[in-house]
């Protein structure tokens, strides 16, 4: 991933090299974020099929790590989140993007690390709910309840997550820029605003994550 995460990030900074006007920003990158997107849906949903599948004490084994990430956590799944923990779910995971956009910027594609791991921890929050729901009831209807758990973590998960790749592009565009261009050059000063403008844009979206997280959420689940 790491070798299509930067080959990706190299398009995008020629892309960007290449544009002589301002245009909407989505609109000209969002390929590369459709495609970090389903890149992520897809490690979310691999995990999540491993920890479902696997015997228990091969998923103990290979996913320890990560399921004493989410009991440290102590998510309250199903409980209502309180108004007041709006700070606090803030503060980590702008701490995320800020790490996401740190290692893209140091090793070009290295956001892809924390964004697996965070895949993985995820993955495996959805596995354990797929499993309790297949050991404790053999009710169809309370099967397929448990699914609008899952349900719950995308509809925050989705903003929350293109966040994270928003400012990951932008940090890893500037990188890309530094190594193949003269920083002195109009070019290279184009590819930075565009960047900054990402990350910008990234904090944004994060801020409206966290809202849906802690007023919307609550509401339907």
């Amino acid at each position: 991933l790491l070798v299509v995460m930067y080959k990706t990030l190299r398009l995008e900074e020629e892309k960007d090299k290449r544009m002589h006007e301002e245009a909407f920003l989505i609109k000209e990158h969002v390929k590369a974020l459709s495609f970090f997107m389903f890149l992520f849906l897809g490690m979310v949903i691999s995990y999540s099929l491993w920890f479902t599948v696997l015997p228990e004490d091969v998923t103990h084994t290979l996913f320890s790590s990560q399921t004493e990430t989410i009991r440290s956590i102590n998510p309250a799944i199903g409980n209502v989140i309180h108004k007041n923990s709006l700070g606090s779910i803030l503060y980590n995971n702008f701490m995320v993007l800020a790490f996401c956009i740190l290692f893209s910027f140091l090793y070009g594609s290295g956001a892809i690390f924390i964004l697996t791991w965070n895949a993985s921890v995820i993955g495996v929050a959805v596995g354990s709910i797929i499993r309790n729901s297949l050991a404790n009831y053999t009710s169809l209807f309370n099967y397929f309840g448990t699914f609008s758990i899952t349900f719950a973590f995308m509809v925050h998960g989705i903003p929350e997550i293109s966040a994270y790749f928003l400012g990951a592009l932008g940090g890893g565009i500037i990188s890309v820029a530094v190594v193949n261009h003269d920083i002195r050059s109009r070019e290279f000063k184009h590819i930075v605003i565009d960047s900054v403008d990402l990350i910008i844009l990234s904090c944004l979206v994060l801020l409206l994550a966290g809202a849906i997280e802690v007023f919307v959420t609550p509401m339907f689940f």
